[in-house]
């Protein structure tokens, strides 16, 4: 009975030692030495998973800078812009580099313009600063099968875009005021976030695509590099001395995602609706 006192003894203070030994190592080492990658790839359509990356990257004192990865030809609107003021936001806290992969253009380019810096390979597609709204029109189809629509509607341009008729003179008219408005603001987020000129931005802002090294000249990339170099960066710029920690979350599309509205982008863009697009589509 005394000696398994004794060994419980010995335990305990064996798991005490392990425990002061840890706190000690945990504070001496450097409250800031991580670099988070935060993942965008892929046709835009939310915003809600990346920004909540990056809302909890700001807030983890652990985490002093932040890779965001784009491999994306852009997408909806809203999103893009939504994600854009997120990563201004996030840059005005920490250090955000964005690291581009294979392409990075249109809605891509549109959030990779708030980032404190733009890494991008020499072969990266990026650019693509326009606007498009595709709106098909399958009248001819539906008068071969004999279909017809019949519209009800309250006000003459309820049904602008419909793809059951030809588009008329004056609503193609209102349509690209609409464009010309959202091009508008895409070259003033470009402007803002690369600190150039909106004149400077808007010479090159005709939906024209150009290589990393191409746009390295033009400015609208700071350096050329792979994703390891982005993280590098990274830490130089937060002024993480040594090979900083890597960290990065991996979640996986489940049936909870469907109950909740969240769709993976497979299943989205199903139906050929009109819909305004930061999107390079060759």
């Amino acid at each position: 009975m005394k000696k398994a006192c004794v060994v419980a003894t010995l335990v305990l203070l064996v798991l005490v030692i392990i425990s002061l030994v840890l706190t000690v190592f945990r504070k001496s080492m450097p409250l800031g030495s991580k670099v988070a990658i935060v993942r965008l790839e892929g046709p835009i359509t939310g915003s809600k998973k990346i920004i909540d990356e990056l809302k909890e990257y700001a807030r983890d004192r652990s985490v002093k800078a932040i890779v965001l990865r784009i491999d994306s030809p852009g997408g909806a609107v809203a999103p893009s812009q939504e994600i854009y003021e997120e990563v201004r936001r996030t840059a005005a806290r920490k250090k955000v580099v964005v690291s581009m992969g294979s392409v990075a253009a249109s809605g891509g380019y549109y959030i990779a313009s708030a980032a404190t810096r733009i890494v991008a390979d020499p072969g990266t597609l990026t650019g693509s600063i326009g606007v498009i709204m595709e709106i098909p029109n399958v009248e001819g189809l539906m008068n071969k099968i004999g279909l017809k629509t019949e519209i009800i509607k309250s006000g003459k341009n309820k049904d602008i875009g419909t793809p059951f008729r030809a588009m008329k003179p004056e609503e193609r008219k209102i349509l690209q005021g609409v464009m010309d408005n959202v091009h508008e603001q895409f070259i003033r987020a470009v402007a803002k976030g690369r600190k150039m000129k909106i004149e400077d931005v808007r010479k090159i802002a005709d939906g024209r695509v150009f290589t990393g090294e191409q746009a390295l000249k033009i400015g609208l990339v700071d350096q050329l590099g792979s994703l390891e170099d982005s993280v590098r960066t990274a830490a130089r710029l937060a002024g993480i001395s040594g090979e900083p920690q890597v960290v990065e979350k991996t979640g996986k599309f489940s049936f909870l995602d469907i109950l909740s509205g969240r769709f993976p982008k497979e299943l989205t863009d199903v139906f050929p609706t009109a819909k305004i697009k930061y999107l390079y589509s060759p």
